[in-house]
């Protein structure tokens, strides 16, 4: 085959798969669509599969051989990984995951029937099976849970060439090294971490040199406990390719590389649009509507809440607005604006956290700066709406009604912005999930308030 029309199968895109599976379906023919799936990486092929219909999903997922079903079900995330796992018998399931990795195992282990786990573990031999449960001891957004057991680790004080003799030997044995192997763990005669040894280094040097000559001692480890998001941070500043974890006593118990940290990241953002937005994190686009509902039923639930507590105070004033209609008119542009200033804090703050800018040490001066930043958005944007109020309704006083409400709930907004992550997350909660909700409740109902007060007080 040459490269040319290898690169035309790789390239199939999901529109023509999506075709030659009607075809397929249709036709009872399914040579055409299995030889544009071969040539596919795991990860398209789940992308693929995310994207259909559940009728059609099944269909194509039915195609697959066992190891490709493994590698897929890594991929694939939340209720279309459980409803492919319920669509496999055991039997092919355990030829499925038998052969993957222990970290991308320990990923599944959770989701899949205890009899495909009991019938993996019992194939394993007793060292793998050893650092299989370590891996799983730990929950999956540590970096306990991201590693691979599968290291490879040195001692300090042999030599570059009994190095290079052992790794050779190494792959001559298992047929291949560990993915993404760009350093090996130096260790002590206790399995104690001390420093990394660089690839580059272990084929440049003078190969009589000791490995602790030339190893770096200077990367730190990770902790096994550290969260996964702490450890993308991690690598994200410090450059890393791959880093060491340790246990509590620090015991050299496995690596992470960059491909992990790159599926966190990605997690990660996906996890933050979708809270943004009160949607369950792991939905599947495709699930039955009476399931989607359900998912979302709880945001809107919450939603309404804040709408009647907010129509409770609109009706408080209506003698006030049935004497001004103006009122009715305006009063959305107050409640509307503190939202807006509200989410820009709250944005700025939720990524302070994320990234460790925002500390216990400077939330006060943050909270100061936000509030002067609001009160002078205030009071600009006041003048300007308050002067065309002014005009608009021929009344100066409501103009600076207007004007003085707006400036009121833009402050409220930003304390509010503020001060409402900081709680959440003091709580373990997730800001992005929830703070938006607090936040509109809190402009919506001051921002009615103050505004239909001021107006009762001063213009009735």
């Amino acid at each position: 085959m040459t490269p040319e029309s290898s690169s035309k199968i790789v390239k199939t895109s999901k529109a023509t798969l999506a075709l030659l599976l009607d075809q397929a379906i249709e036709d009872a023919s399914k040579d055409q669509l299995v030889q544009a799936v071969a040539p596919l990486h795991p990860a398209e092929i789940a992308d693929t599969l995310e994207s259909l219909p559940y009728e059609k999903r099944l269909f194509l997922w039915r195609l697959l051989d066992a190891d490709t079903k493994g590698d897929v079900l890594v991929e694939t995330h939340g209720e279309v990984r459980e409803q492919l796992i319920g669509e496999t018998t055991a039997e092919e399931l355990v030829m499925a995951v038998e052969r993957l990795d222990m970290d991308a195992l320990a990923d599944l282990d959770a989701h899949l029937p205890g009899e495909v786990v009991s019938a993996v573990l019992m194939a394993m031999d007793a060292q793998r099976r050893r650092r299989f449960d370590a891996v799983r001891s730990y929950p999956d957004d540590t970096a306990g849970g991201l590693m691979d057991a599968d290291a490879i680790a040195v001692r300090g004080d042999v030599t570059l060439e009994v190095v290079l003799r052992y790794v050779r030997q190494l792959r001559r044995q298992q047929g291949s090294v560990p993915e993404h192997i760009d350093t090996l763990m130096v260790v002590n005669n206790d399995n104690y971490y001390i420093g990394m040894l660089h690839l580059v280094d272990l084929v440049s040097f003078d190969q009589r040199s000791s490995v602790a000559e030339v190893m770096d001692s200077e990367i730190e480890p990770i902790p096994a406990d550290m969260p996964a998001s702490k450890v993308a941070r991690a690598f994200e500043d410090r450059d890393l390719i791959s880093a060491a974890v340790v246990d509590k006593s620090g015991q050299l118990i496995g690596r992470i590389t960059v491909d992990d940290v790159v599926d966190v990241i990605r997690e990660e953002g996906d996890r933050s649009v979708r809270h943004l937005g009160g949607v369950h994190a792991e939905t599947d686009i495709f699930a039955p509507v009476l399931t989607s509902a359900r998912h979302r039923a709880v945001w809107l639930g919450v939603n309404l809440i804040n709408g009647f507590i907010a129509a409770w105070v609109i009706g408080m004033f209506g003698e006030s607005i049935e004497k001004m209609v103006a009122l009715a008119i305006l009063m959305p542009v107050v409640a509307g604006m503190g939202g807006v200033a509200g989410t820009q804090t709250m944005t700025i703050v939720i990524r302070g956290l994320a990234q460790e800018t925002v500390i216990s040490g400077n939330v006060l001066r943050l909270l100061y700066k936000e509030l002067t930043v609001g009160a002078l958005n205030g009071l600009l944007l006041g003048v300007l709406v308050g002067t065309v109020a002014m005009f608009w309704f021929d009344n100066t006083t409501l103009g600076l009604v207007f004007a003085l409400a707006l400036i009121i709930n833009l402050c409220v907004a930003a304390f509010a912005g503020t001060l409402f992550p900081l709680l959440l997350h003091r709580m373990g909660i997730d800001p992005a999930l929830a703070g938006g909700v607090l936040l509109i409740a809190a402009t919506d109902v001051i921002g009615f308030t103050v505004f239909l007060g001021l107006a009762t007080l001063i213009l009735m």
